[in-house]
């Protein structure tokens, strides 16, 4: 009887547990297709509509001279393939920010660093006329490095300081970068999608370049993920569960850093996915950094493609994925901003 009576307040309790992971499973897999989807709408939609049998067709068996093949080969798989690698990474850097800072409002564009890794791309077109991708890379490292530092060393760490930190040198680097920019005819012309957040502009050849450095950030990123379930108790409690607590921080700086870099230099300084994905992965899936760090893997990509997708198809000479990103965004900054609790920060 004792058994009898027992098992059904133990069954219930693994049930939650099975009921929990079996959740999370469905939400990477729904990330998953949304992702697929979107990379199908990313080639199909645009100014120049084309069905979705034509893009396969484009991709699979391609018609020299046929223009709707041109466009799918030339200009949507090149920008797609960037959306995909940008926006993981961007959303990576912002979980990661996030996740070192116990801030939610980190993220590399309101902490600076993409506003580093611009100025790093600007000084390296326009002093050494480097422009090429695995030139001006290193560029970007550096300036998101020394913008990392700097505001570390105002912010002394803590979350609302680390904030205004940020904010106040991304509103002193942006206008330096653009002065910088536009005194130079042939860095402008090189450089104006780039310089808004647009997916255009670069080509594969950037790609083949930069996605080394995607990769090897997003795999330090999935390494730390339960040290990050750690700090978010407290340095000294992840201290005394035996975790080194600088040396935790150091190895995620290092892929914010790649992450941010390369993402900028690939599609500039796109600003708020790496705040908005976070939060809402969070939402979905909890504060579980095991979980919540490929989610944002996937929906970083997700949500660059969608505003790639939305800029294309409300304008017709489109709008740059960056501004429609930001708008996207703005009402996440907004909400946060205002004060509501987020949990597991």
């Amino acid at each position: 009887m004792q058994t009898l009576v027992d098992a059904p307040a133990r069954v219930p309790e693994r049930a939650l547990v099975a009921l929990g992971s079996s959740r999370r499973v469905l939400v990477l897999g729904g990330a998953l297709v949304l992702l697929l989807a979107g990379v199908v709408l990313s080639l199909a939609l645009g100014v120049r509509e084309v069905a979705l049998g034509e893009s396969w067709r484009a991709l699979t068996d391609p018609v020299v001279g046929n223009v709707d093949h041109a466009v799918i080969r030339g200009q949507r798989v090149p920008r797609t393939i960037i959306a995909l690698l940008a926006g993981a990474a961007l959303g990576l850097a912002g979980v990661l920010s996030q996740g070192i800072t116990r801030n939610p409002l980190a993220d590399p564009g309101l902490l600076g660093l993409n506003a580093g890794a611009g100025l790093g791309i600007v000084v390296a077109a326009t002093a050494f006329g480097v422009m090429s991708p695995l030139g001006a890379v290193w560029f970007a490292f550096l300036g998101a490095a020394v913008a990392a530092v700097a505001v570390f060393a105002i912010g002394h760490g803590r979350p609302v300081q680390l904030a205004l930190a940020g904010a106040t040198l991304t509103a002193l680097l942006t206008p330096i970068s653009n002065l910088v920019l536009f005194r130079d005819v042939d860095a402008l012309n090189s450089l104006r999608y780039w310089s808004v957040g647009a997916l255009t502009g670069r080509d594969l050849a950037a790609v083949a370049v930069l996605w080394p450095f995607i990769l090897v950030g997003a795999a330090i990123a999935l390494f730390v993920a339960h040290r990050l379930n750690g700090l978010a108790l407290g340095d000294d409690v992840a201290a005394a569960l035996g975790q080194s607590v600088g040396t935790t921080r150091a190895i995620t700086g290092i892929a914010i850093i790649c992450l941010a870099g390369a993402a900028t230099a690939l599609a500039g300084p796109i600003a708020l996915v790496g705040l908005a994905v976070p939060h809402a992965a969070r939402r979905l899936i909890g504060t579980d950094y095991r979980w919540t760090v490929p989610l944002c893997a996937l929906l970083g990509p997700v949500m660059l493609l969608a505003a790639d997708i939305i800029g294309r198809l409300v304008k017709a000479d489109e709008l740059e994925a960056g501004v429609v990103a930001a708008i996207i965004g703005a009402p996440v900054l907004i909400a946060v901003a205002r004060g509501r609790r987020v949990a597991g920060l």
